[in-house]
């Protein structure tokens, strides 16, 4: 059983920043690929980004290429999701996840979620 802890969501202007934190708990984190999905209101969970155990073989959803980074510290046990030149659609509440690889959580599947923090772009 893995357990996932997301923080860093916040309130945050257009085009500012914010860094997701996510801090895994029981069976070996660095053996699982960690990823990213979003959910906003009335709509779907979404992909937004994944990452290898190794921390290569890195995916993003085209909507955050260029502004969002996923990395990971082993060491530490946490998964980052850094978010810069946020948009009132980034607007969200973010779940942290881990799977078996990182191709495989980009296409929605998934072992482990967290429970989500709250991310609010003011436009």
């Amino acid at each position: 059983q893995v357990t996932l802890v997301e923080s860093g969501g916040g309130l945050v202007q257009a085009g500012g920043s914010l860094r997701l934190s996510c801090a895994g708990s029981g069976r070996t984190f660095s053996t699982f690929a960690m990823g990213w999905f979003r959910q906003a209101p009335g709509k779907e969970r979404e992909f937004v980004s994944s990452i290898m155990w190794s921390g290569g073989s890195i995916y993003y959803a085209d909507s955050v290429k260029g502004r969002f980074t996923i990395s990971r510290d082993n060491a530490k046990n946490t998964v980052y999701l850094q978010m810069n030149s946020l948009k009132a659609e980034d607007t969200a509440v973010y779940y942290c996840a881990a799977g078996s690889s990182s191709r495989v959580i980009s296409q929605n599947r998934y072992s482990y979620l967290g429970q989500g923090t709250q991310v609010t772009v003011s436009s």
